[in-house]
C-alpha cells in the first residue's frame, strides 16, 4: 500500500476545500485499486459534492442548521460553539474511499472530493491518501 499526507490551509471561518486535484496527482499513473482518504482530526470531515455551483456554501449553510455554532453544546474547550465542530464527523465522516481505474479517479462528472472545516481553532489540517492496488 502506497501511503502520503498533504496539508491543507482551510483558514479561521468554517470551509469547504476542493482537494480532488491533489487526490487525483496521489493517483496518476497507479493503475486500478482504491484510495483511501482519512482526516486525523476530531473536528473536520470528507464530502463527496458538487462545487462551483453553490453546493460547497449549501452544505456550509445546512451544518450551520444542524449544528449551531452558539454554546449549547456539552463540549466546551476552544471557541464559543466549538463543541458542534466535535459532533461534525457523525455527520460528515473523516474518511472516503474512492475507485481508481486505470490511474484516474472514479468520480462522477459533477462530485468532487473535498475537505469540510468548521473549526475555526485549528486552520491547518492533514489528509491522509493511501492508495491499495487492485
Amino acid at each position: 500500500m502506497r501511503s502520503d499526507v498533504i496539508t491543507v490551509q482551510t483558514g479561521s471561518r468554517p470551509a469547504v476545500r476542493d482537494i480532488t486535484a491533489e487526490a487525483q496527482s496521489f493517483v496518476s499513473g497507479q493503475g486500478d485499486g482504491l484510495l483511501h482518504v482519512f482526516v486525523p482530526h476530531a473536528t473536520a470531515g470528507l464530502a463527496i459534492i458538487e462545487t462551483g455551483s453553490g453546493s460547497d456554501d449549501d452544505l456550509l449553510t445546512a451544518l450551520g442548521d444542524l449544528l449551531p455554532g452558539d454554546d449549547r453544546w456539552r463540549h466546551r474547550h476552544g471557541s464559543p460553539g466549538h463543541g458542534r465542530d466535535h459532533v461534525l464527523p457523525a455527520f460528515v465522516p473523516p474518511y472516503a474511499t474512492l475507485p481508481v481505474l486505470g490511474g484516474r479517479l472514479a468520480l462522477g462528472t459533477w462530485q468532487s472530493l473535498c475537505l469540510v472545516d468548521t473549526n475555526g481553532d485549528n486552520p491547518t489540517r492533514q489528509v491522509r491518501f493511501s492508495f491499495l492496488a487492485g
